[in-house]
């Protein structure tokens, strides 16, 4: 009912910047938070950005400083600003909304495919 799709993931070498994109789309009423996790290799998914509609923010401990998560709400859009990127930042970071749609009774989460990033010198 939502279809989400995450771009901007790439190589990038220790102490540069990525920007990662998600668009949602389909059968939308209200997006009330849109987020950003991560997940590397033999560990578990988690959360890395998150913001509401009240453009409340919650950043993981590890991230605070260096990544900066934003929303535009005409284009049903979140970014992810990625600063000073360290190797242990690399993994497959997804996309995440909670939202009410017009073909589903109350509010889901909803989770994009995807994107790599590999921060590597």
């Amino acid at each position: 009912q939502v279809q989400l799709v995450e771009s901007g993931g790439g190589l990038v070498q220790p102490g540069g910047s990525l920007r990662l994109s998600c668009a949602a789309s389909g059968s939308i009423l209200r997006i009330n938070t849109m987020g950003w996790y991560r997940q590397a290799p033999g560990k578990e998914r988690e959360l890395v950005a998150a913001i509401t509609s009240g453009e409340s923010t919650n950043y993981a401990d590890f991230v605070k400083g260096r990544f900066i998560i934003s929303r535009d709400y005409v284009k049903n859009t979140v970014y992810l600003q990625m600063n000073s990127l360290k190797p242990e930042d690399t993994a497959v970071y997804y996309c995440n909304a909670n939202a009410w749609t017009r073909d589903r009774g109350g509010a889901y989460d909803y989770w994009g495919q995807g994107t790599q990033v590999t921060v590597s010198s």
